[in-house]
């Protein structure tokens, strides 16, 4: 298995779907298999787990057992292949969103700000739309509804100036150029932070992660077995809040309807309060410092 990283809050998120040993799981989010390799630790034989990941990397992390399956889709189709598979209810499902370590690391993917790489972001290389798409074809007022929705970043619109300007004399095609366009914005205190941001923004609208988080969700009650859990480690606020709003009101905005008597159709609840990563945890691994970890069970009829 090639090393991605210390997958993070590994045993909360897997003790929290309370493995049963015949057991069917999806984990959405295969990458380095971290946690598709405790699940499967805990499953008896005739247990089963599906793995999405449409990276093609993780092909290389391929896990050689009978009862494990990976499939090289997005997990917005989650209930569709599964479907292929003949599964139509599962017991569980633990997704470990955001980048991984390894396509940091890549500097080929143009994920990170520390290398200077053509802009790309795809986490499928097959999508059309890549971030020198996104940066060099979006109109001004688009650009800053990026970098301030997905970025929160308060100055988006005059990013977005700055940004369409260059573009005219030259393309810009490089995470150092984009840097470079933009480095009036990034005073040295701050640089690294809101770089990040940038990048951050740029990724999520390339991925369309929130609207791909979004269609996963709603899957989510239909495919869960009466006492089937579901257990989301999300990195940044964006995401933690739309997982945290759907489990609370099943919508993502709004409040729920009441009937007559005051109740509301929610179809999940939380299990306990949010989860987070120990000290010792953030220590020895440094990505873990923003994870935020929220189990869900389907709510029971009465």
């Amino acid at each position: 298995m090639e090393a991605y990283h210390n997958p993070v809050l590994l045993k909360q998120s897997v003790d929290a779907l309370e493995i049963k040993e015949a057991g069917v799981y999806v984990d959405i989010t295969f990458g380095g298999g971290g946690h598709s390799r405790e699940i499967l630790s805990r499953l008896g034989p005739s247990g089963k787990l599906y793995a999405f990941d449409q990276d093609p990397d993780a092909e290389r992390n391929r896990i050689d057992d009978e009862r494990f399956v990976l499939i090289q889709e997005n997990f917005r189709y989650l209930s569709r292949f599964l479907r292929f598979y003949g599964v139509h209810k599962v017991d569980g499902i633990l997704g470990d969103l955001g980048v991984s370590s390894h396509q940091f690391n890549e500097a080929e993917r143009g994920f990170s700000t520390r290398f200077d790489a053509d802009l790309d972001m795809r986490m499928n290389k097959k999508d059309a739309v890549s971030a020198y798409n996104v940066v060099n074809t979006y109109s001004e007022t688009q650009l800053s509804d990026v970098l301030f929705q997905y970025g929160e970043l308060r100055n988006a619109r005059a990013m977005a100036a700055k940004i369409a300007t260059a573009r005219v004399e030259e393309k810009i095609s490089t995470s150092f150029r984009l840097k470079e366009v933009l480095r009036s914005f990034l005073p040295a205190a701050k640089e690294h932070k809101i770089l990040a941001q940038i990048f951050q923004a740029i990724r999520i609208e390339v991925n369309q992660e929130l609207e791909v988080l979004k269609e996963f969700l709603l899957q989510v009650p239909s495919l869960l077995n009466p006492a089937g859990r579901l257990s989301v480690i999300s990195y940044h606020s964006l995401e933690d809040r739309l997982v945290k709003r759907f489990i609370k009101n099943g919508l993502f905005e709004g409040e729920p309807e009441k009937d007559f008597y005051g109740n509301t159709d929610v179809p999940l609840k939380a299990v306990c309060k949010m989860k987070v990563p120990t000290a010792a945890e953030i220590k020895g691994n440094n990505r873990a410092r923003s994870a935020k970890l929220r189990i869900a069970s389907l709510k029971q009829k009465k």
